[in-house]
């Protein structure tokens, strides 16, 4: 059987395929009549299934996580595209190549593995390389690691991604860390790499990604504090202090409460990790959506929604998000060195004086947000509040 990706097809294309249904809702029309709405998924995307005919007798065929064979219509309604189903029937999945309906990162796993261990290995706190081998040496947890997704729809949304994530992260920890001396970098590597490590338990990612009950019920955080308290206890005499700082890492790397933050970042290493959690997470985020929503030749993509805005892509629309990372998870030591040495003597110039008038009045309290733009809009601001939270 032929396979029609999700990113190939075209209006008025008459379409007969396989793909895995990711969700399966069942409605009722405003004249009584019941439909459908599948969201079909295979590794280029998802696209939206109605079907409108013959709705109780196909609801019984299939449930979601499903594989089905659907014959049907390509359509554009509202700016995106729909597969008007005309008929469907399950299959097993032995009759399909798994690989066509799960996207997995580009990157191979067990190298990106052995790029955190090389980064483990150039630590100088023996208590924080213990803890973070006491998770890399498990192979229950780093099978789960390295195959899960960063998340099931905004960023890295992959077999892989939760790694490539993590690592990248990491990557940007340790550039940041050369150019402010009092930043703690192992502490910071450390927050990178199991800042999401609850999502291995939080998602489910068998077929389909989606939220495991543990997931819905306490959440990645409250998940990967659990499993950072479980191994600090299995190692002999963690200092209580550092493993209170590691905690405080994975619990406020959101930001604030708006965005699922019990706290607030409340050290510098905390600020750091968010600011460089958002930017990995907003860049891949926004790439994917430009490469696979671009509309005709304008180089503008369709609105997203989360984002509440459009996407200009440029001259550059073509240029595919690995091209822009691979630099960042697998540059060469001697790349890095040098590139390190060329900027630490841009940072030894001499800065140019301000031109800038000094603000009327500082704002006091304000709490930090992880809008980029809002977040560097003011030198004076007070990151860490007068004000002791509850």
């Amino acid at each position: 059987m032929n396979k029609v990706f999700v990113a190939d097809l075209k209006e008025r294309d008459q379409v007969e395929s396989p793909f895995l249904v990711r969700d399966k809702i069942m409605a009722m029309a405003k004249n009584g009549k019941p439909y459908m709405t599948l969201k079909l998924m295979d590794r280029s995307g998802e696209v939206e299934g109605r079907v409108w005919d013959r709705v109780d007798e196909f609801d019984l065929q299939f449930n979601k996580d499903d594989f089905i064979c659907i014959r049907g219509k390509a359509s554009v309604y509202m700016g995106k595209m729909q597969l008007i189903v005309q008929d469907l029937r399950r299959i097993e999945e032995d009759t399909v190549d798994l690989a066509d309906f799960l996207p997995v990162s580009q990157y191979d796993p067990q190298q990106m593995l052995a790029q955190v261990r090389d980064l483990i290995a150039s630590m100088s706190d023996i208590n924080i390389k213990a803890l973070l081998n006491a998770f890399f040496n498990d192979q229950e947890f780093t099978k789960l690691f390295a195959k899960a997704p960063a998340a099931k729809a905004m960023h890295h949304v992959y077999l892989g991604g939760l790694l490539e994530h993590s690592l990248s992260v990491a990557r940007l920890a340790v550039d940041v860390a050369k150019r402010y001396p009092n930043i703690d970098r192992d502490l910071l590597i450390c927050g990178a790499l199991l800042h999401d490590i609850g999502k291995v338990d939080e998602l489910r990612y068998a077929r389909s990604f989606d939220y495991s009950d543990a997931g819905k019920l306490l959440g990645h955080i409250v998940l990967g504090v659990e499993m950072v308290e479980k191994k600090i206890c299995s190692l002999d005499s963690f200092p209580p202090m550092k493993a209170t700082l590691i905690k405080h890492l994975l619990l406020s790397h959101h930001g604030q409460y708006d965005y699922g933050s019990p706290k607030r970042p409340k050290t510098l290493e905390a600020v750091v990790l968010n600011f460089l959690d958002d930017m990995d997470s907003k860049i891949i985020g926004v790439q994917a959506h430009i490469d696979k929503d671009q509309k005709g030749d304008s180089g503008w993509t369709g609105y997203h929604r989360l984002y509440d805005r459009y996407f200009f892509a440029g001259e550059n629309k073509d240029q595919p998000v690995e091209n822009i990372i691979e630099s960042t998870l697998v540059a060469a030591p001697d790349a890095v060195q040098q590139s390190t040495q060329v900027e630490q003597k841009v940072y030894k110039q001499e800065p140019e004086k301000s031109v800038h008038k000094p603000r009327a009045k500082a704002r006091n309290n304000a709490p930090l947000s992880t809008n980029l733009s809002e977040q560097l809009s003011g030198l004076n601001m007070d990151l860490f509040g007068s004000k002791e939270e509850q």
